[in-house]
Formats: C-alpha cells, sequence, structure tokens
C-alpha cells in the first residue's frame, strides 16, 4: 500500500523536478564544454549525482507515507452501546480503530475556566482487536488565553476512565478543536502541553480552513472534510459537504507537512429554520467526487480512512457499495 502510493506521488514530483535538471545540467554543460575529458568524466558524475538528490527529494518530500493504513470509525454518542448491525459493520469494513469521544471541554460562564462536558457513559465495550482511541473535543473559545493545567487535567481524566470502564492498552489520544488563527498558538502550546503528560501518540483533527496555518507538532492530524459549508447559506450550498466549497483549499494539501488521515461524513443534520424542519444528507456521489479530488492532490490520503459516524442510521442511508468506494484504498 505504501509503494503504491508513494509511487504516484514521486511520478509527479520528479517529472516536474527533471525539468529543473535539464535547464541545470544546460548550464553545466555549457560551462565544462571546452575542458578536458577529465573534465567530461566529471560533468556526468555530477548529472548523475543531482538526478539521484531530485528523485531522493521528490519522494521524501510526501509528508505522509508513514500513516498506517486501516479503516476508522468516529463514535460520538455519549451513551457506549452497540447494537448487531452497528457490530456487523464493524466486521465486515474491516475497522481496525473506534475514535471514540469521552467527553467535551467547554467554557465555563463562572471564572473557573473550561470544565468537561457530556461525558461518555460505558454501557457496551468495543469487540476484542479494535483499538480505541479515546477523543476529546475543546471549543475554540477555550483557547483564547492559556489555562494552566489544562491539558495534565484532561490526560488524567482519561486515564481514569480508562482504568474504570477497563478500556486496556490504550496508546493514543485525539485532540479536536476548531481553532483560528487568533487560538492556533494557545492551542498549540496545549498539544505539547498534552503530549507531555500523555506521553503515547497525540493526533488533531484539521478543518480544511486550517491547511493554510502552520502544522501542529503532532503525530498527524485527521482532515475533517465535512462542515465545509455555511448553515446560514444552506438553501446554496449544502454545509454538510459540497465540492464547491472543498474546492479551494486543494492546493493546500500536497505541500501540508503533517501525515494526514482522511475523514468522511455519512450523517444527516436535523435542524430548525424559521419554525420548519430541515434535514441536511450528502448524497454518495458528493462523498466520492470529494474524495477523488482530494486523492488527486495528495493519494496517501486513501491510506486511512474514517468515516463520521457510527450510527445505525447513518449505515442504512448508504449502499454497502457506497461504504466499499469510501473505504477503498
Amino acid at each position: 500500500m505504501h509503494f503504491r502510493v508513494l509511487s504516484k506521488f514521486c511520478v509527479a514530483k520528479v517529472t516536474k523536478s527533471l525539468e529543473q535538471i535539464k535547464r541545470i545540467y544546460s548550464f553545466f554543460l555549457f560551462i565544462t564544454q571546452e575542458f578536458s575529458t577529465f573534465a567530461r568524466m566529471i560533468r556526468w558524475k555530477v548529472c548523475y549525482a543531482l538526478l539521484l538528490a531530485t528523485v531522493f527529494t521528490a519522494c521524501n518530500h510526501q509528508p505522509d507515507i508513514s500513516m498506517e493504513p486501516g479503516n476508522s470509525v468516529y463514535y460520538w454518542r455519549t451513551d457506549l452501546r452497540l447494537d448487531s448491525t452497528e457490530r456487523a459493520f464493524l466486521h465486515h469494513y474491516h475497522i481496525n480503530k473506534v475514535y471514540c469521544r469521552y467527553f467535551d471541554v467547554v467554557q465555563n460562564d463562572t471564572a473557573t475556566g473550561p470544565v468537561p462536558n457530556a461525558t461518555l457513559t460505558f454501557n457496551d465495550t468495543i469487540p476484542d482487536g479494535i483499538e480505541v482511541i479515546p477523543t476529546v473535543y475543546i471549543t475554540e473559545d477555550c483557547m483564547h488565553r492559556w489555562h494552566k493545567g489544562l491539558a495534565e487535567k484532561l490526560v488524567r481524566r482519561i486515564r481514569q476512565m480508562n482504568e474504570t470502564n477497563d478500556i486496556p492498552d490504550v496508546r493514543e489520544i485525539q485532540i479536536d478543536c476548531d481553532y483560528t488563527a487568533k487560538s492556533r498558538r494557545t492551542y498549540y502550546e496545549f498539544l505539547d502541553s498534552v503530549r507531555s503528560a500523555w506521553g503515547g501518540r497525540v493526533s488533531t483533527t484539521i478543518r480544511l480552513h486550517q491547511l493554510s496555518m502552520p502544522a501542529p507538532t503532532v503525530d498527524y492530524g485527521v482532515l475533517m472534510i465535512y462542515n465545509t459549508g455555511d448553515p446560514n447559506k444552506f438553501d446554496e450550498r449544502n454545509p454538510i459537504l459540497d465540492m464547491r466549497d472543498v474546492k479551494p483549499y486543494l492546493r493546500y494539501l500536497s505541500e501540508y507537512p503533517l501525515p494526514l488521515a482522511a475523514a468522511y461524513p455519512v450523517f444527516s443534520w436535523l435542524r430548525t429554520i424559521h419554525a420548519v424542519n430541515v434535514e441536511h444528507t450528502v448524497e454518495a456521489d458528493e462523498i466520492l467526487q470529494v474524495k477523488h479530488a482530494v486523492e488527486q492532490e495528495r493519494p496517501s490520503l486513501s491510506a486511512a480512512i474514517i468515516t463520521y459516524h457510527l450510527d445505525k442510521d447513518n449505515i442504512n442511508r448508504y449502499k454497502p457499495e457506497t461504504y466499499e468506494e469510501i473505504y477503498h484504498h
């Protein structure tokens, strides 16, 4: 899998770099054309070295060849309880990771600072052989200023929940935050503190608008390819996913210096607008069109695929063939 992804990326990079090699070699040829046979021999060695260096640099430039291939899901309810349909889904699509939301962190109205909210209740277990990745959502306003000890409290709470509910061998945690240019620096410092307190792998979500910012210092990011539109313009575009909203950000993908997995929406959004119930869903063709487009820009995004989120209604919303295409590597 890694070699196939790397190969597709290298072809594009090497083709572009060979044009630069031609120009460099032509200049070198001009300089040495009047020199001896020894100079011509040196010229070929230099050319060969330049070619090797270019190929190595182009292939080595791909930032996410180390992503582990696999299929994953998010679990985003407050009650951990799986029915037979959901268990069958995990088995049929060879799900090897569940990003399980443990709790949210929200800004308290009082002066006490951020507090946990909507904590997950464990009334069931994830099937054996599937890795559980505790995930915590932090509201952006919590990162408007530094809160001393917040990272340590968060990690301690995750460890307590793992121990209380017999969740063994947790190697990784994920932090989810819709950070902005205003909150980015504080959030990145917070992530560094989380990494230090946890001592293992830490990942974070990356929204499309965050691709233009410097990358955080985490092990990898999950590119959230949903909630891409303006909810107030729902009559013009689907706020969950629309190719027209994704397209402006595609140019950032190939150069983003962080390993990335890709997360796609399979959920619906029901809300009331002017006393009228409006349900947003995404057509299967739209999901697959976007998937194709992002993988064109960054082929290795086909390695690690996540769907948001595991739920019987979401499973039944799409045909099995659609899920096969989404999870196609």
